[in-house]
């Protein structure tokens, strides 16, 4: 059996008039959707519809909790206690379980966004809080988390465990990402990209931003929806990935 990849993007990251990326058109592309619950982004009425495009193409459906920091964008720290990260994840997760109820669908994983994502790989009471709500609401549900605290508590949890390979962000020796905060953390050229996420995928390995080769070993790409170009990227990835014999389809579908 050849390998197999997951494509995912975080979409529905919108809010009232406001739209950030071109989300009808990587629905098209991608095999799964990372959406945004509220917290950060997302309303009503944009769950809703990025839901029912996900039904309509076969597009597996995830949660993205967040800090309660629209302002922000979830990307800033803020200092909260592990049962309001856990209360919090529960209360995005049930949102969208509703919406995507509605429409005849479920939600098949669930991938913390920005500065939670970043935390839950090192602080053990925010992964433990993730994997606590998530198995309590749903054991099928597929965690989808960088190798750390979140993917260790997920698995002792008995939760399947989906490893994020991330295309256009440049990675420590130790194999977490470097902080936007500095130069170079977001990588912007296409070609590089695509080249880093076919390695990622085909060899299992990717380059630190020193030159360190270090093992990556992903279930599932992640592209950034708000990136320049990034319906073009997705579809060079998804062409570079099957040109080397790679199946791109939703975790749900083959992941163990």
């Amino acid at each position: 059996m050849g390998r197999k990849i997951d494509l995912v993007a975080d979409l529905g990251e919108g809010f009232g008039p406001w739209r950030m990326g071109d989300d009808e058109a990587l629905l098209d592309i991608l095999s799964s959707a990372n959406i945004a619950c509220g917290f950060h982004a997302g309303d009503p009425r944009i769950m809703d519809a990025t839901v029912r495009a996900c039904v309509q193409r076969g597009v597996g459906i995830g949660a993205h909790p967040s800090f309660p920091d629209l302002g922000g964008f979830g990307r800033r720290a803020m200092d909260l206690t592990a049962e309001e990260v856990r209360t919090d994840v529960v209360y995005q997760l049930g949102a969208l379980q509703a919406f995507a109820a509605y429409h005849g669908a479920r939600v098949g994983h669930v991938a913390p966004h920005g500065r939670l994502g970043n935390l839950v790989a090192v602080r053990e009471d925010y992964a433990a809080a993730v994997a606590d709500a998530a198995k309590r609401i749903d054991p099928e549900l597929i965690v989808l988390a960088q190798d750390g605290a979140l993917a260790d508590h997920a698995r002792a949890a008995g939760l399947r465990v989906a490893i994020v390979g991330i295309a256009d962000r440049a990675y420590e020796d130790d194999g977490t990402l470097v902080p936007r905060s500095e130069p170079g953390a977001v990588i912007h050229d296409p070609d590089e990209i695509r080249a880093r996420t076919i390695r990622m995928v085909v060899d299992g390995v990717i380059d630190s931003r020193h030159g360190v080769q270090i093992p990556v070993a992903c279930d599932t790409v992640l592209v950034h929806g708000d990136t320049a170009g990034a319906v073009t990227l997705a579809g060079r990835i998804r062409a570079g990935l099957e040109e080397q014999g790679v199946t791109v389809a939703p975790l749900a579908e083959w992941l163990e």
